[in-house]
């Protein structure tokens, strides 16, 4: 049967309505930290695969490791470590079906983005 009421419809939220929350900003970034750790790897195991080759590939992978746009991607490799810990343990909270209401899942939030940036301050201050 046709759908005669096909025009009348109203339409699904589109970005320029939808406000985001902090519970899906937190969720994308998981999974953007996620993905971003894998390239983070990948750099540190092609500078141990120069390493291993010879002096002058080591020295073109060290340079490039060891310069400002390496220190960038590091520390911000460390931020993706943390960031997705703390969020893996805000998932276990949830799994263990505790802080499920708004105010405490938007608090937890708030916790992993804080924290994160915390403990990454730490982390380069003592290293």
């Amino acid at each position: 049967m046709a759908d005669v009421n096909r025009g009348n419809r109203p339409l699904s939220p589109h970005l320029q309505i939808y406000r985001p929350q902090l519970t899906s900003i937190t969720s994308i970034l998981t999974r953007i930290t996620g993905v971003s750790l894998l390239a983070g790897a990948l750099l540190v195991v092609w500078w141990f695969l120069a390493a291993s080759t010879g002096e002058g590939y080591f020295d073109l992978a060290d340079g490039l490791m060891t310069s400002l746009l390496g220190d960038i991607v590091m520390v911000l490799s460390l931020w993706a470590l943390w960031y997705h810990t703390l969020a893996g343990l805000r998932h276990l909270i949830w799994d263990s079906g505790r802080c499920l209401e708004i105010n405490a899942a938007t608090r937890l939030g708030w916790i992993v983005i804080i924290g994160s940036v915390v403990l990454t301050l730490f982390t380069v201050a003592v290293i």
